[in-house]
């Protein structure tokens, strides 16, 4: 079960790093670890430096993937932001926080709604 999650997470930031790719993003980092938490995708494109999160689920049975970001939730990212910022020696001019919730169900390509500036 846990190596079905795993890949249908990896699947997820897979099509979300496709979309920002196809908008002219650079991926700076990706699953980004520290002893706070995980970063899903770091992108950057001119001196914007975006944070997403990535939620993937197989259906709708649970709501989209967006709903499982809670407060808790975007404060955690913001803080493993700034300590990415601090560990990287990034100066971006801006810092924006999306979303991507994608639909992965069996059987078809993977769907991504993008949040962009979602907290």
């Amino acid at each position: 079960m846990v190596d079905q999650r795993g890949a249908i997470g990896a699947a997820g930031e897979d099509a979300a790093a496709r979309l920002y790719e196809s908008r002219g993003f650079r991926i700076l980092a990706r699953n980004w670890r520290c002893r706070l938490g995980e970063l899903d995708l770091v992108l950057a494109r001119g001196d914007l430096l975006v944070v997403c999160e990535v939620k993937t689920r197989r259906g709708a049975s649970f709501g989209g993937g967006y709903e499982a970001v809670t407060p808790r939730k975007r404060a955690k990212v913001r803080a493993l932001a700034e300590v990415f910022l601090l560990a990287s020696g990034a100066r971006p001019g801006s810092v924006r926080f999306d979303v991507a919730s994608v639909d992965a169900r069996s059987g078809s390509r993977a769907a991504v709604e993008l949040f962009e500036d979602a907290f």
